[in-house]
């Protein structure tokens, strides 16, 4: 009876340990319902390690990673911390964090839940990054993360997404710059173009699920008005 109990024993503290983590990270949530968005149930799963479409894309990693030149790569290890000030350029000189006060607090809420989201979806999907399969890819600090799906990704669409309904006349410079930063991930190998995709599918679920709060919208309108009197500013 022992070899049978220990086993059970130690799944059960192992599926509790988990829950709690789920718990307490989705503890931390400002605008969205814990489990609203799943990653674990909205994204597919990423291709099993040892299948053709997981060595394609272990090729296409070598060969981005090989092809990126110098200046797309210092790009990517200058955005391992990012905020939405990072579309500061996509936006104009105005957008800094000392001109919009409310604005840098709605969205370092905007993106910690975006975060938590993510974390939730790697640690059930346990995908290795493609510098731990392939060690000849690993370059600067490495993360301990899993890569599936991407937080840089998930992250940097979801602030683009909420600032694009913020500023929409400047929709596609702004989407464009998130869409970007999230290559830069495949470009020093810390990402498969896989994981980049499933952070962008996430990124339109989880903004979507902003919409169902009332204090996203009350702090989304705050926060319209604010970047509107520093857009008057500016000009001016």
């Amino acid at each position: 009876m022992k070899f049978i109990a220990r086993p059970f024993l130690l799944a059960s503290v192992v599926a509790a340990l988990l829950a709690n983590s789920t718990f307490a990270k989705e503890s931390e949530l400002h605008f969205l319902k814990p489990g609203k968005p799943d990653a674990a149930t909205l994204l597919c799963p990423p291709p099993l390690m040892d299948s053709p479409e997981q060595a394609a894309e272990m090729e296409t990693v070598r060969a981005v990673f090989h092809a990126a030149c110098t200046a797309d790569k210092q790009a990517a290890y200058d955005e391992k911390k990012f905020s939405v000030f990072n579309f500061t350029a996509a936006v104009g000189p105005y957008f800094t964090a000392t001109n919009l006060p409310k604005t840098a607090a709605f969205f370092e809420k905007v993106q910690l839940d975006a975060e938590t989201v993510t974390d939730l979806g790697k640690d059930f999907f346990h995908r290795p990054r493609p510098f731990t399969t392939d060690t000849n890819l690993a370059n600067g600090k490495l993360e301990k993360s899993f890569s599936y799906p991407s937080g840089h990704s998930t992250e940097s669409m979801v602030l683009a997404l909420v600032l694009a309904d913020l500023l929409p006349e400047q929709h596609d410079a702004i989407i464009a710059h998130a869409r970007l930063m999230g290559w830069h991930r495949v470009q020093i190998a810390r990402h498969y173009p896989s994981d980049i995709f499933a952070g962008r599918t996430l990124a339109q679920a989880i903004a979507k699920a902003y919409k169902k709060s009332d204090d996203y919208e009350k702090e989304f309108a705050e926060v319209k008005a604010e970047i509107t009197a520093a857009q008057v500013a500016a000009k001016n």
